[in-house]
Parts: C-alpha cells; structure tokens; sequence
C-alpha cells in the first residue's frame, strides 16, 4: 500500500527524528505500545497514517506494518498482524 504524498511527507520527517534522538520520541510523533512496538503518527491533509515498528539493538528500525488510520484506536487486526511480524524478527 502506499500512503498519500502528504502523509509520506510527514513519515519520512519522522523516521528521521527517529534516526536522530530515537523511537520514544513521544507524542505527537511516535507512541509506545509495549514488549519493544512502537507506533509511528503521521498526519496529512488526506488523513492520518500509522506505522507500527521494532527497533533491533536499538539501532535499526524495522517497519512490521503500516496503515491508513480509519477509527479512533488501532484494531485488533492491526496490532495482531504487527505483534505476529514481531514475534518473527525477534526469532
């Protein structure tokens, strides 16, 4: 999927604010979710995006899913889907 341009726009300012202070850069940017997932909030005149990320070694960040943001809160299926892909990198 690809996000519209207003929202890849303000993703990519956040991924690198990420790359230079870190994933818990908190709110309005990014949010901590628990057991090492963090949400990336990116807005843009189309809507609001979301990507739910991993660090490894606290270096790299590995995107597990991203999403156009239809509700209030994340859905069960998101964070399943993002939580299995998880479980797969930390093999």
């Amino acid at each position: 999927m690809a996000f519209p341009k207003g929202i890849l726009a303000n993703l990519l300012h956040i991924f690198e604010m990420i790359e230079e202070f870190g994933p818990a850069l908190g709110n309005p940017y990014t949010k901590t979710l628990g057991n090492g997932l963090f949400e990336i909030r990116a807005k843009g005149k189309e809507g609001i995006g979301r990507s739910l990320f991993c660090t490894i070694k606290g270096k790299k960040v590995i995107i597990l899913h991203s999403f156009i943001k239809k509700s209030q809160k994340i859905s069960q299926n998101e964070l399943q889907l993002a939580r299995k892909r998880l479980k797969e990198v930390n093999k």
